[in-house]
């Protein structure tokens, strides 16, 4: 169910980016104005700015309501790792013997000053 739920969020979201990437920006209004056609809009000068923007908003709707149900699905899951258990701890089985660090010789006295 996760990944059908996973899929259908990848479908949304392309359907989303496809409804921006298809809406003109807001200065083809003003190219319209001084003639600039139909301002290169699909739907015509205002018809197009309606539907794509109602169905640019339902799309980021759906988009955040199944963001927060995979959330909830995937902390109900539980934690999945690819990293196998006992892989991620070293497998020492006793601990290393305690070496004490060799200790430097004592410096010798300073040599007297000669004259």
């Amino acid at each position: 169910m996760y990944i059908a739920l996973s899929l259908v969020h990848v479908l949304i979201a392309s359907g989303l980016i496809l409804m921006v990437l298809l809406q003109s920006g807001k200065g083809a209004d003003i190219g319209a104005a001084f003639g600039g056609g139909s301002s290169q809009t699909v739907f015509g000068g205002r018809g197009a700015a309606t539907f794509l923007s109602k169905a640019t908003t339902v799309l980021a709707v759906l988009f955040m309501v199944m963001s927060i149900a995979l959330t909830l699905l995937a902390s109900q899951r539980g934690g999945t790792t690819v990293v196998p258990e006992e892989r991620s701890k070293p497998t020492s089985s006793a601990p290393a013997p305690a070496v004490p660090a060799p200790s430097a010789p004592a410096p010798a006295a300073p040599p007297a000053p000669s004259k």
